[in-house]
């Protein structure tokens, strides 16, 4: 197993399949690009499926031993199931996706190996979603949701994106999960110097705030230093009386804490807030692979792409010099001021590069 300059095994990888998506969702950065009629072909600057099962091969090599499979949506590949099949038997294989397309191959996707599955979803109400979104699929990722645990991928993990939208969504969202045995929720923090608009983001500090307040029981997870939160179910009484008080998320720094039920009914809920939190960072352990074939160690750089080339032999160089070069992006490549804010340490930043280190990132 590879470890960069700062101890960290890289024993995940992660692989967009493509930059399309039928979503044009607000906060994002590769807003609603390309063709999306639907499943196809690969395009021309997508990775051909022999050239990612190449890499995953490779990756299995220096003792990486899960992959998870983005975009864009990944599901717009029509040779998703094939890919996933072919990755190598040591992997654990998961996959993010906005679950349109999870009605109809959920069940292929689980006998090809499939083992986890995250999907967006940001909120619990159509117009809401579709407004963030910029899409009419509200009753379709439900379907999807269903479908995945219909297929056997219970848990099923919903993204949310926590920013001024939706901020408001998240208590319904957590008694959500809470109520649905199956359900977790991964509140993702807003990270506006990918997608713009700072006036968006929040203190998350709060949303950890109200979780510990509204949790029967929270455990420390060691993987990229998170909190999780199990979170019983809110009874009618209970809704009664936050909405006699105002008592919300958006609302107060407080919360409303209820009786605990049995662990049936009780959701999971982590928070993923990498945002100026360099212990994040410091527990990172992925590398990944960009939909047309640069390996980055970094989810929010690209002035370290490296090429993998189309053989086995590229593909290991490209690793090893991707791991070599790790740098944990807050606390190293960027970098605290006196006044609390953050610059780039240009000691860390490839000059030879031909990308914008903010054109786009996967």
């Amino acid at each position: 197993m590879l470890e960069d300059d700062f101890g960290r095994e890289v024993t995940g990888v992660r692989v967009s399949l493509t930059d399309r998506c039928n979503f044009d969702c607000v906060y994002c950065h590769n807003e609603g690009l390309g063709d999306t009629r639907g499943p196809m072909e690969p395009q021309d600057d997508e990775l051909p499926a022999d050239t990612v099962v190449a890499f995953l091969e490779v990756a299995a090599e220096f003792g990486v031993d899960s992959v998870k499979f983005t975009g864009g949506e990944p599901m717009l590949r029509e040779d998703l199931e094939d890919i996933v099949r072919r990755a190598p038997d040591e992997m654990e294989v998961s996959m993010t996706t906005n679950g349109t397309f999870l009605p109809g191959r959920a069940p292929a996707l689980v006998d090809a190996g499939l083992e986890r599955v995250n999907v967006s979803q940001d909120a619990l109400d159509a117009d809401a979603f579709a407004e963030l979104t910029q899409s009419g699929a509200y009753d379709r990722v439900l379907e999807g949701v269903e479908a995945a645990l219909d297929a056997g991928l219970a848990p099923v993990k919903l993204n949310m994106v926590v920013f001024e939208p939706t901020a408001g969504y998240v208590p319904k969202m957590v008694d959500h999960v809470a109520e649905n045995p199956g359900l977790q929720l991964q509140l993702i923090e807003y990270m506006p110097e990918l997608a713009g608009n700072p006036e968006w983001a929040i203190d998350i500090q709060r949303v950890h705030d109200w979780l510990e307040d509204r949790a029967d029981r929270v455990e420390h997870r060691e993987m990229h230093d998170r909190k999780r939160y199990w979170i019983h179910s809110a009874s009618d009484a209970d809704a009664e009386t936050a909405s006699r008080t105002g008592t919300s998320l958006a609302a107060s720094d407080g919360g409303v804490r209820t009786p605990p039920v049995d662990a049936q009914n009780s959701g999971m809920v982590e928070i993923v807030d990498p945002v100026g939190n360099a212990d994040f960072c410091a527990n990172c352990h992925r590398v990944r692979l960009t939909h047309d074939g640069y390996l980055k160690g970094c989810l929010n750089r690209n002035d370290d792409l490296r090429d993998i080339g189309d053989t086995k032999a590229s593909m290991r160089a490209a690793f090893r010099e991707t791991v070599d070069t790790r740098v944990p992006y807050y606390g190293e490549y960027l970098v605290e001021t006196d006044d609390g804010e953050w610059e780039r340490n240009d000691a860390y930043v490839d000059t030879d590069g031909d990308r914008d280190p903010y054109e786009y990132s996967e």
